[in-house]
């Protein structure tokens, strides 16, 4: 390739790059960045809608099916350009020509295809992270919506993996916070008092918080609609948890029970290996003097396992995450589960710990927060500390006096988790203070993704 082709080609990349930060910067137009990119993308044969913010990803993907294909892992191919984008740095380009040559693709058309890319970038990157001021109506936010599923398609996960479930990471938390945003910019009232409306809402964990946090204001076929959209999250959630959970039985060998002398429990890998020293080489045949049996005999005693929530306003996603836990735990044989919420009053939800739906219905978020009165909910429930797990949930800036009350747990042989959050982004503030206490302890605060709870929690129980 020329060198005034290569100059050519990053030019023209630069531009949608520039175009991009001046349009997430400031919404308004740059007239010389506007024109140029117009020819940009005319000259790929790419539609001009591509650079109109109006217009949804999903709505060009209608019309021009092939633009979908592109879409889906574009991010995942090489470096993402996103991040320096974004952060307002002169955009570095992914890639170079001379890749595309070692590839076996001509540099003419490797050049392009960058500024192809570029241009299907800027227009995931506008679509999501410039979310504008004002109202927003159940059109808009699902329009949003739809474009953050392309955005993490490109990425290569599934539309709502990013944003709802857990396992996120870091671009979760980016992503919940800008819908978080556009949920709390909508009359939400008025959207589910019509039914229609409602039935536009996709659920997510920002618009389960503002439910949570409204339900007492609804009524009739408002409250209706809620409770249909709390319920397709749960079972959506429900659904991915279940997953991880059901990777591996629980119950534990035990090791004081001797084997069953029967065939389907016969070691043969072991029995083999004991009796190496009984080959014959002259008859070629191994002879064996004992069978080695597998242990299969499990845990008969129960385990029970406690999970205190904290159910101020900013533990929501613990709240939703930990309630739809539970509940799977207490579908596992040989598990006795116990749920307590607590704000500066404790609730015993145990009644309901099988339905997530119910328990969240009956939780009231915000308020302050006084873990004393959990434990004393809690403490009673334990019946026999060395075959029971206590697992602790809050942000920790709490009673100071609740870390003697932590000691004593783990003195008496209970198996104390604190974690400080099981949200989708992993990311919770918790007290310092308190973290200092319980590394102190032994007992580290889990904070991140819900798998390193359900992790713990299999490591316990299996």
């Amino acid at each position: 390739m020329s060198d005034s082709r290569i100059s050519a080609d990053e030019n023209r990349r630069q531009v949608l790059y520039w175009r991009l930060l001046a349009r997430l910067f400031d919404n308004d137009e740059q007239p010389s960045l506007e024109a140029a990119s117009m020819a940009i993308v005319g000259d790929l044969g790419l539609p001009p809608a591509l650079l109109d913010p109006a217009v949804s990803v999903d709505n060009i993907v209608q019309r021009f099916p092939d633009l979908g294909v592109e879409l889906r892992g574009l991010l995942a191919q090489k470096d993402d350009v996103a991040s320096a984008s974004v952060d307002g740095h002169s955009p570095e380009l992914p890639g170079g020509a001379e890749d595309d040559v070692a590839d076996g693709h001509s540099p003419e058309r490797a050049g392009e295809a960058e500024v192809r890319r570029a241009a299907l970038v800027s227009k995931l990157l506008l679509n999501v992270f410039s979310t504008g001021t004002g109202n927003v109506s159940a059109t808009d936010l699902a329009r949003w919506q739809q474009d953050a599923g392309w955005f993490e398609q490109a990425l290569g996960a599934e539309p709502g993996q990013l944003r709802s479930h857990p396992g996120g990471g870091e671009l979760a938390g980016v992503l919940a916070g800008l819908e978080g945003d556009l949920v709390r910019r909508m009359r939400l009232r008025e959207v589910l008092a019509d039914s229609a409306l409602a039935a536009r809402l996709t659920p997510s964990m920002s618009l389960i918080e503002q439910l949570l946090r409204d339900k007492a204001n609804l009524s009739g076929v408002a409250l209706a609609n809620a409770k249909a959209l709390i319920r397709r999250f749960v079972e959506e959630v429900a659904e991915v948890l279940r997953t991880q959970v059901e990777k591996t039985s629980v119950g534990v060998i035990d090791r004081s029970v001797p084997p069953k002398r029967v065939f389907r429990n016969l070691d043969v890998e072991r029995t083999i290996w004991k009796n190496l020293t009984n080959w014959s080489p002259e008859d070629q045949r191994l002879y064996v003097d004992r069978l080695y049996y597998r242990q299969t005999a499990r845990r008969t005693t129960p385990a029970r396992l406690i999970v205190v929530v904290d159910q101020s306003g900013s533990m929501v996603d613990a709240m939703v995450n930990c309630t739809i836990l539970a509940s799977i735990f207490a579908g596992l044989p040989k598990v006795d589960v116990h749920l307590v919420a607590y704000d500066t009053r404790a609730l015993d939800l145990t009644p309901w710990v099988h339905d997530p739906f119910e328990v969240l219905l009956r939780t009231t978020l915000g308020g302050g927060t006084n873990g004393t009165v959990a434990m004393a909910v809690a403490r009673p429930k334990i019946a026999d500390p060395r075959n029971t797990v206590m697992v602790w949930i809050s942000d920790f800036y709490d009673n100071r006096a609740l870390i003697t009350d932590f000691e004593a747990l783990h003195r008496s042989g209970v198996k104390f988790i604190p974690v400080g959050s099981v949200n989708s982004s992993g990311h919770q503030s918790v007290d310092p203070w308190f973290r200092q206490k319980l590394k102190d302890l032994g007992t580290p605060v889990i904070s991140g993704h819900i798998r390193k709870l359900v992790f713990e929690l299999k490591n316990f129980l299996a």
